[in-house]
């Protein structure tokens, strides 16, 4: 017969962590007498962070005595006690690898649902002062799992725990965790995770982005509400950087214009795919080179490349490009990569994208026109003007080729001319962009500033699209993902304080640093984070995958070996430290 050992409760708290601040409920401690169990927690108890830990479907974590024995042995400890795992139940019986999800206990007056395996965060080695412990607890198959409250009542140290059901398909809480986060999975057993209603809605999105990748070409974002973000490794071409021949600069507003590339023997280029982007490598002056990436805005050919640059008041490289440059001029250029891309479908297509943000929606609307695509199209873009419009009459005679194309321009400086078809003055409404009709599965593509991409990802939403089918892409450094970190005063990245390092150069393309590697670094991330660059993570020991990152160019080794790689093209930068001169999409 299976027991509660103890109910340990904990408040979140502020610790103190490598010169940041961890808002954080990890920290349990034993009680004793009765304690309610109601649909969100136990009493006396909190979660940190509610990403990732906590609500309805995590209102109590289970960790086991055979696991603390195990811990005690592999880690060569004798001062484990009951909540260091930061579980609120510490139980005798109920191992990882005999619960299955959608099994059902009664446990005092409560009966609960098990919904998944706990969530690799780094907080549990935090709390432990093992920096591994994330990955240790999946590599050893001992992660714990998260119970749902079906119903409410009250707990207590030395009360039975009673099986009342058996979940469907039988898949134990450790197989389960090790479907999600190790490689070479049984796509049977995928399938069998998606026939458990129990499981929680996070992990149940990941079994599905696994079963449709069918194979390990494509890693899915993890579970635990913790979005990985997009790979944005190269599909094919070359590695690193290789010259590129400047064969026709075509300007096309005063402020943003065109530069066509070749090979420079005249061999076909590799095959890109509408929306991606180059990486180009630039020194100016005695400065170490600078990367900018630009997206490709006409549909990829054999034989050329098109990008299209917008020179911007203090851009070193958009000046310097628009000043200089010159037909026959070489370029070092990195293949084609990103995963802002046209997907193949049925369904309607809507564009949209302001000023320069047209490029890669451009590229798009080219592949859409070639094919002659039946899908319905619809075609929004936002522009100062008339004169600051870019590519209005290619696209129009674009979309005059596709059999149902929908246009509509917003211009937001000036009054739009009788002669100016489908355009309206000011900006996306949600009235005007509801009168286009655009049916709710439309899938969406938006470029532009950051301002305009959520507005108008709102009025889609509003609109009744889903919103994983509404895809935005910027240049910039992507938003932060530090679960659990307390917010700080955004600072623009910087060289890192101290000593110069004297290894290879690093770059963080997005954020526009370069700088020496230190031995002194525990990582690439801790690199970042020194630039004061917004960085993504949460295990930081290479198991959930959120810290991937493009890989533009160079080589890297893993100082502590990920659980799974990442895909070709990308690196965890939670572990990993360059062995050559670098360069990250980060």
């Amino acid at each position: 017969m299976a027991t509660l050992l103890s109910v340990n409760v904990g408040m979140p708290k502020d610790v103190a962590w490598q010169g940041r601040t961890v808002h954080t409920g990890a920290w349990k401690a034993p009680v004793s007498g009765p304690r309610l169990v109601r649909r969100l927690n136990v009493e006396g108890d909190g979660q940190g962070d509610l990403a990732g830990h906590g609500g309805e479907i995590r209102a109590a974590l289970v960790y086991q005595l055979q696991s603390y024995q195990y811990w005690q042995k592999h880690l060569g400890r004798d001062d484990l006690t009951f909540g260091m795992f930061g579980e609120n139940f510490t139980v005798d019986g109920l191992p990882d690898d005999d619960v299955c999800i959608g099994d059902r206990y009664r446990i005092g007056g409560a009966e609960f649902e098990v919904t998944q395996p706990r969530v690799t965060c780094y907080r549990v080695g935090l709390r432990l002062g093992e920096p591994a412990m994330a990955s240790l607890l999946v590599a050893h198959h001992r992660p714990g799992f998260y119970l749902r409250v079906i119903t409410e009542g009250h707990v207590q140290a030395g009360d039975e725990i009673t099986l009342t059901r058996k979940g469907p398909e039988e898949l134990s809480v450790a197989d389960t965790d090790a479907l999600l986060y190790l490689p070479d999975r049984d796509p049977a057993m995928l399938r069998k995770a998606l026939n458990i209603p129990a499981l929680s809605p996070g992990w149940q999105q990941s079994f599905r982005e696994l079963t449709a990748a069918q194979g390990p070409e494509r890693t899915p974002e993890r579970a635990g509400e913790q979005p990985a973000g997009r790979q944005p490794g190269a599909d094919s071409g070359w590695p690193g950087f290789k010259p590129l021949r400047v064969t026709r600069i075509v300007p096309e507003t005063p402020a943003i214009t065109s530069i066509y590339l070749a090979t420079t023997d005249g061999t076909p280029l590799p095959a890109a795919r509408p929306g991606q982007y180059l990486s180009i490598r630039l020194t100016v002056g005695t400065d170490a080179p600078t990367v900018r990436s630009y997206s490709l805005s006409s549909a990829p050919e054999t034989d050329t490349y098109r990008i299209s640059v917008k020179r911007e008041p203090h851009g070193t490289v958009s000046r310097r490009l628009h000043a200089t440059l010159r037909p026959g001029d070489l370029m070092d250029i990195a293949a084609p990569r990103g995963t802002f891309v046209l997907e193949d479908g049925t369904r309607p297509v809507v564009l949209a994208s302001a000023g320069i943000g047209a490029t890669p929606v451009l590229a798009m609307l080219h592949r859409l026109a070639a094919v002659r695509d039946t899908r319905p199209v619809w075609w929004i873009h936002a522009a100062r003007g008339r004169s600051h419009h870019a590519f209005a009459d290619e696209t129009a005679a674009l979309l005059a080729q596709l059999p149902d194309g929908h246009e509509q321009i917003y211009y937001t400086a000036t009054t739009p001319q009788p002669t100016d078809p489908h355009t309206a003055q000011g900006r996306p409404t949600a009235s005007s962009v509801a009168a286009l009709g655009i049916p709710v599965d439309a899938d969406a593509y938006l470029c532009g500033p950051t301002a305009f991409m959520d507005d108008l990802g709102d009025i889609l939403r509003d609109c009744g699209l889903r919103p994983e089918r509404i895809h935005t892409e910027q240049f910039s450094a992507l938003s932060a993902i530090n679960p659990g970190v307390t917010s700080t005063a955004t600072v623009r990245p910087h060289q890192p304080a101290g000593p110069v390092g004297t290894g290879p150069l690093v770059t963080f393309a997005r954020s526009g640093i370069t700088t020496s590697w230190s031995s002194a670094r525990a990582s690439l991330l801790d690199l970042a984070e020194a630039c004061d660059i917004p960085t993504r993570w949460s295990c930081r020991t290479g198991v959930c995958h959120t810290c991937v990152t493009g890989l533009v160019s160079g080589d890297i080794t893993y100082t502590t070996p990920p659980l799974e790689l990442p895909d070709a093209g990308a690196v965890l930068v939670c572990c990993s430290e360059p062995t050559t001169e670098l360069v990250l999409d980060l």
